[in-house]
C-alpha cells in the first residue's frame, strides 16, 4: 500500500505536454521500425491466424509480423480492466451543464451522473442490444472500407503524412457531426 501512495501522479490525468510528447516519440519508434499503428488492423491478423488465408487472399499474408500489435491489443484490454478497478474511484467524467440539460432533454436521465448512460448500457433489451450490434457492425464496416480505424489514421497514417489518412479523418469528423448533430436526436 505504501507503494500506491508514492503513485499519486497516475490517478489523475496527464497534461497535454506529458501525453504529447509520448505519443509522438512512440510514432517516431515505430516509423523508423517500419511500423503502422492501429486496432482494426488486429482483425485480420487473428482471421489469419485462424487460417482465413485459405479461402481468402486479403487475410493470406505472414500474421506473425504483427504479433506486437495484438499484444497491444492485449495490454490494451489487461491495462483497461486495471485501471477501471484498481486505479481509479470510479468517478464520472466532468462534462458542461448545458450538456448535460440537452442530454436530458433527450431523455438520458443519467447525463452527468454516470461514466456510460445506463439507458443504453443499463437495461441489454432487445432494442438495446441490436442498436449495439448495428453500430458495431457499421463501425466495422467503416474500418475496413477507410482503410482502418481513427488511430490508424489519426495518429499511425497523419504522422506518415499518407494523404488517405487526412481525408479519412476528415470523414470521420464529418460523420461525427453528422451523427451527433443529425441522427442521434431523431432516435433518442
Amino acid at each position: 500500500m505504501k507503494y500506491f501512495l508514492h503513485m499519486e501522479w497516475i490517478y489523475n490525468a496527464w497534461p497535454w505536454y506529458v501525453g504529447g510528447p509520448l505519443v509522438a516519440l512512440i510514432m517516431l519508434a515505430l516509423i523508423y521500425l517500419g511500423k503502422s499503428f492501429g486496432f482494426s488492423s488486429n482483425f485480420r491478423t487473428m482471421c489469419a491466424m485462424a487460417g482465413a488465408g485459405k479461402s481468402c487472399s486479403f487475410f493470406d499474408f505472414d500474421w506473425r509480423t504483427q504479433r506486437w500489435n495484438l499484444l497491444f491489443l492485449l495490454g490494451s484490454i489487461v491495462g483497461g480492466y486495471v485501471s477501471v478497478h484498481y486505479l481509479s474511484d470510479n468517478q464520472v467524467p466532468a462534462i458542461s451543464t448545458e450538456t448535460i440539460a440537452q442530454l436530458k432533454s433527450m431523455n438520458f436521465e443519467s447525463a452527468g451522473a454516470t461514466f456510460v448512460p445506463t439507458e443504453i448500457y443499463g437495461d441489454m433489451s432487445l432494442s438495446n442490444v441490436l442498436l449495439l450490434i448495428v453500430g458495431g457492425l457499421l463501425i466495422g464496416f467503416g474500418t475496413r472500407y477507410a482503410g482502418g480505424c481513427t488511430s490508424g489514421h489519426a495518429i499511425s497514417g497523419l504522422s506518415d503524412l499518407q494523404l488517405p489518412s487526412l481525408i479519412a479523418v476528415i470523414g470521420f469528423f464529418i460523420g461525427g457531426l453528422l451523427m451527433v448533430h443529425g441522427l442521434f436526436p431523431l432516435i433518442f
